[in-house]
């Protein structure tokens, strides 16, 4: 059964010009883009002239709309139809490339337009399968490789290894910014102590162990490769803030605006053995269009981006 949801938002100045669909996120922050997304389109978003709304139609100052969207009812997971990009799919193993503003599932204020409904749409039989086969997540705003099990045993081998740090996870990041070098930083991560939406270093909390390598430098930024050996939530996010240098759009994080609507992090690559064969398997994401914009504006010029590797 559905469940219906009534909200009345007006658009303030700091956000005038910008795309709706990013603009209502940000002011509706208990539902996730691709849910509101999602309203817009099925003309569940209304403004008082009445004209048509798209996603990316620009919204002004003191613009007033009304949303009735609809939820799923509270702890169903239904298969719907979601954008996103298929990497590799064999009888155990499925890689996905996830999309910006995309949540990975069903949660308080995101119980449909999620990962695992797109993932339930396309394979039915992950119904049968923990956790509908996720082994691990990103955050809504995080781009790129995804595991998904497509089978119980599977699950079981891979988030197996996750524990045991067999997978191999190495993102990209723009920071504010330029680290000296690289490093390692094993800082413990806990919950703010004063706002619940935020992580933050703290004695006692979980081991977290990130590593990070310049890989090309800007003048107030710089292009960083970041490998985990833990997966704690936001903690790519958190340790490079603690250092001293935010994500650029990370404005959980740092209070700072610089025009890019997201955490600038990618999961580019991603190494894991095979649930079934243990043979090696290795995948890439190239960076999606917006970081590619970003750095290309960044450094003045176009390069590869996709070229520079931890190695060198």
């Amino acid at each position: 059964m559905k469940r219906l949801v009534r909200e009345r938002v007006v658009i303030p100045e700091s956000l005038a010009g910008r795309r709706l669909d990013v603009a209502l996120a940000r002011l509706l922050p208990d539902y996730s883009r691709s849910l509101i997304k999602a309203w817009i389109e099925r003309g569940q978003v209304t403004e008082e002239s009445g004209d048509s709304l798209r996603p990316r139609s620009p919204v002004q100052a003191g613009q007033e709309y009304e949303i009735r969207g609809e939820l799923a009812a509270v702890g169903s997971v239904e298969p719907e139809f979601v954008e996103f990009d298929l990497v590799h799919a064999d009888p155990d193993l499925i890689v996905v490339n996830k999309p910006a503003g995309l949540v990975v599932h069903p949660g308080a204020g995101n119980p449909g337009g999620t990962l695992q409904n797109g993932l339930l749409h396309r394979f039915p039989e992950l119904e049968a399968v923990p956790r509908f086969g996720l082994v691990h997540r990103l955050d809504a705003g995080t781009t790129g490789l995804l595991i998904v099990a497509r089978t119980v045993a599977a699950h079981q081998r891979l988030t197996g290894d996750l524990q045991d740090r067999r997978i191999r996870r190495e993102y990209r990041a723009v920071t504010r910014g330029c680290p000296v070098a690289g490093g390692t930083m094993d800082q413990p991560l806990g919950r703010h102590p004063r706002d619940r939406l935020r992580v933050a270093v703290r004695p006692g909390g979980r081991s977290a162990v990130t590593h990070y390598r310049v890989l090309a430098r800007f003048p107030s930024n710089a292009l960083v490769a970041v490998r985990l050996e833990t997966g704690r939530t936001h903690q790519i996010r958190v340790h490079l803030a603690h250092a001293g240098y935010p994500l650029v759009g990370d404005s959980l994080y740092s209070r700072s605006r610089d025009g890019f609507d997201r955490p600038a992090l990618h999961a580019a690559r991603l190494g894991v053995r095979h649930p079934a064969t243990g043979s090696e398997c290795n995948f890439r994401a190239p960076l999606p269009e917006d970081m590619r914009c970003l750095l290309t504006r960044l450094a003045g010029e176009e390069r590869d981006w996709d070229g520079f590797s931890w190695s060198g």
